[in-house]
């Protein structure tokens, strides 16, 4: 018979555990569900659960989402995103459209899309005008977007893509020196796309528990009693939570079409840096659909510089697990999900506005310390 969320609370409540234990929870989907269902205030008092960088939204360059709003002010196109993308801000004087959102109130043509198919859709609809699909995600995303490629797209159809990978953002963390956290919890739906075994460096080159979850409540509470026991154990694996969709290998024919549609590059984290790597680019044979090489260049190397977060945000702080949502200085008081400050507080996948949503309005910033008194 299968475990409920119950039983694996009380088996949790049963552990012995010698010291505090940190698991980082690196999905934003989890996240979702572990505030949503009230899980930390559930647990033990020595099991803290981070947030981790799951979220693409809020790692998506800001020159890239500048890139977006100026191709759509100032050429003929209709641009589509992810209806998420819309509202995330870039630095810009207050004068200037600082979101997509803005910048369609400015007159531009942008629309939200929650598929692929809809951006071929509308391609299809307006054949003398170039549409622009703003591509951004991880691998979830990236893979209906790849077989978009491959399986052939109305010649209108240009993609300015901002494609990521889960995984070296998490092996940048473990690299540092300066994790922060003791056991991994890995998202399930990246997993379901690139298999499991992605996850296998965490235990093989880090010797840390890894368990891949799903997102109900029981199947995250039976991940993070399989890492506990391993650390009880001292015996640390790969192991998998979620059998009945992640399976050995992952999706094989979605992995195909990532592989014909893209390549993978060093690439730039908002408010992270440059993690080899860890970025899709579109490959040559799809040249004819790079919006980068058929329309004028938008791009500006500056931005690289000024586009960090916005002053006083913390995101970085919080995509990286070094500090909880309301230790950012700005969270409830400047930044909300009605005016965002910083991306963090704009996508359903944010931690900032996963916790505001949970009920959490305290900001606690004043003599924080990381992760201090939250949990």
């Amino acid at each position: 018979m299968k475990s409920s969320a119950k039983d694996w609370l009380l088996k949790l409540h049963e552990l012995d555990l010698d010291e505090p234990v940190r698991i980082m929870n690196v999905c934003g989907g989890h996240e979702r569900s572990i505030s949503m269902a009230g899980l930390r205030t559930a647990l033990p008092e020595n099991i803290e659960l981070i947030p981790g960088p799951g979220c693409p939204v809020c790692i998506c360059p800001e020159e890239d989402v500048f890139e977006a709003i100026q191709l759509a002010l100032h050429e003929d196109v209709i641009l589509v995103a992810f209806g998420d993308m819309l509202r995330v801000p870039v630095n810009v004087p207050k004068r200037d459209p600082r979101s997509l959102e803005q910048a369609r109130a400015a007159g531009a043509d942008i629309r939200p899309i929650a598929t692929p198919m809809e951006a071929v859709r509308i391609a299809s609809e307006n054949p003398d005008r170039p549409v622009v699909f703003f591509a951004a995600g991880f691998e979830t995303t990236s893979a209906p977007v790849a077989a978009m490629l491959v399986e052939g797209v109305p010649d209108n159809l240009l993609v300015l893509l901002s494609g990521r990978l889960t995984w070296p953002a998490v092996a940048m963390l473990l690299d540092s020196g300066e994790a922060g956290f003791d056991a991994l919890i890995a998202p399930g739906h990246v997993s379901t796309v690139m298999g499991p075994e992605e996850w296998q460096f965490v235990v093989d080159q880090h010797g840390m528990p890894a368990a891949v979850a799903g997102f109900r409540p029981d199947t995250l509470l039976a991940a993070m009693y399989s890492v506990l026991c391993q650390l009880r154990d001292h015996e640390c694996f790969l192991d998998n939570c979620y059998p009945e969709v992640v399976r050995p290998g992952g999706n094989p024919a979605a992995r195909d079409q990532l592989t014909r549609a893209f390549n993978v590059t060093d690439a730039n984290w908002r408010g992270i840096g440059v993690i080899p790597n860890s970025g899709y680019s579109l490959r040559r044979e799809f040249a004819a659909h790079d919006a980068r090489q058929q329309l004028q260049s938008y791009a500006d190397d500056s931005r690289k510089r000024v586009g960090e977060m916005p002053p006083g945000c913390d995101c970085a702080s919080v995509v990286l697990g070094k500090i909880y949502p309301n230790q950012c200085r700005l969270y409830g008081v400047a930044c909300t999900p009605r005016k965002p400050v910083g991306p963090c507080m704009v996508s359903d996948e944010g931690a900032c506005r996963i916790w505001w949503s949970a009920g959490c309005r305290d900001n606690v910033w004043e003599g924080r310390s990381n992760r201090e008194s939250v949990g």
